[in-house]
């Protein structure tokens, strides 16, 4: 859905944040892979939530509540619909991570047993490893890494095949790279994975601000994903699982709301997703991840991802020459381009960069083991968002070769 042709210059109006000075510059802002910035209809709905319908949802009878009540549930629609799954199959979670534990606790500590295999790719953000390893302590289970190519920054999907096997319960695997914006063939891994009886979890956290997803078409187990890299605020996101494995897990937390009836002699609990949502919710969150949502449909999805690629290209145009430098697994049109230069450390590039006001990550991204296939202990990653201009590009590739001239 799409409202009008991609604009660039009504798109930057939406974002007051960016219009700001960092050491005395104009900030060029290019670090959305971490956290994007807001648009104004989302501080608005914030705003307005807390100055004038703040209650608490799916309690009392009274008409802010009845009303708070049905703007959550709507929003859990408009989740629902932005990924193509069923409402009763998305749980709102504090983010992907918390999403990702929720799963391992709930679902993989209950069906792991000694000797059962979870394979998790190479690339992975610490929030997608950390969790298995956890769990496969609790249960004896074994992780199995699935080893990248690491010239390409691909994972190698014929030493999938026979990593493979029928002692493979749950395959963990991220849509796109967090660090160099691999796309990995998700849909592939999902189908081979289900011939053997593996259950798979995709992190979506860098995905569904790039491409549209259909969780159900995709056939995912498991799907979660963030809303402060959709442009909402922090501390809100959603898990997606089939309602039927939902509801044969046990909730992992609880309290008040994801009870039937509470006793001494016992606890009966709601179905799901209710009986993970204990306690009050992050009403704002979801209601301001339903706007962003909204106003993220209401652009030029293909001229947004158009533009994004077309800004990647000249990044790398301006930054490939640069003498010692060298890009980090290139993907073409991905929104991120990460590189090292010899001799520097990241965090030094990353420095002179913002004392010239331009605003990028450096590190080692949440990602140590990808790191370690690659050889190397961080390097500086530049993220694109549909709000950047090609003026943005050029300050950063000037500011990289003025900091590789002082370093």
């Amino acid at each position: 859905m799409t409202n009008s042709p991609f604009n660039i210059d009504a798109i930057r109006r939406d974002f007051p944040s960016l219009d700001q000075h960092v050491h005395g510059q104009p900030l060029v802002y290019l670090d959305s892979a971490a956290t994007s910035q807001k648009p104004l209809p989302v501080i608005q709905c914030i705003t307005d939530y807390y100055s004038g319908a703040n209650a608490n949802v799916h309690r009392g009878s009274h008409s802010l509540t009845a009303s708070a009540t049905n703007r959550f549930e709507a929003a859990r629609q408009t989740v629902a619909d932005f990924i193509g799954a069923s409402v009763n199959g998305i749980v709102w979670t504090r983010g992907a991570t918390e999403a990702l534990n929720l799963i391992a606790q709930s679902y993989a500590r209950q069906m792991l047993k000694e000797g059962d295999e979870i394979l998790i790719s190479e690339m992975e953000h610490h929030a997608n490893i950390v969790p298995w390893q956890i769990v496969a302590e609790q249960t004896g289970a074994k992780i199995v890494k699935w080893p990248l190519d690491p010239t390409r920054c691909q994972l190698d999907m014929s030493v999938f095949d026979s990593l493979l096997t029928s002692r493979t319960k749950l395959v963990a695997v991220a849509h796109i790279s967090n660090v160099t914006g691999t796309r990995n063939p998700v849909e592939t891994v999902i189908e081979k994975a289900h011939a053997l009886g593996a259950v798979v979890v995709v992190d979506g956290a860098q995905a569904v601000v790039h491409e549209s997803v259909n969780v159900e078409k995709m056939d995912a187990d498991f799907y979660v994903f963030s809303g402060h890299k959709l442009f909402a605020p922090a501390g809100i996101g959603a898990l997606y699982g089939k309602p039927d494995i939902l509801e044969k897990m046990p909730p992992w937390h609880g309290g008040g709301k994801m009870v039937d009836n509470v006793s001494f002699e016992g606890t009966t609990y709601t179905t799901s997703p209710a009986k993970f949502e204990a306690g009050t919710p992050n009403v704002a969150g979801a209601l301001a991840l339903a706007e962003a949502i909204n106003w993220f449909n209401s652009i030029d999805r293909n001229g947004a991802e158009q533009h994004v690629a077309s800004l990647q290209a000249e990044l790398v145009e301006g930054i490939r020459n640069i003498e010692d430098l060298s890009i980090i697994g290139l993907q073409q049109g991905a929104s991120v381009v990460a590189f090292h230069i010899d001799g520097v450390h990241h965090s030094d590039i990353a420095t002179l960069l913002d004392q010239q006001g331009i605003a990028v990550r450096s590190g080692q991204h949440c990602a140590h083991p990808l790191m370690d296939a690659l050889g190397i202990n961080g390097c500086v990653r530049v993220s694109i968002a549909i709000y950047n201009t090609s003026d943005d590009i050029k300050r950063c590739v000037s500011a990289i070769q003025k900091a590789c001239d002082l370093l």
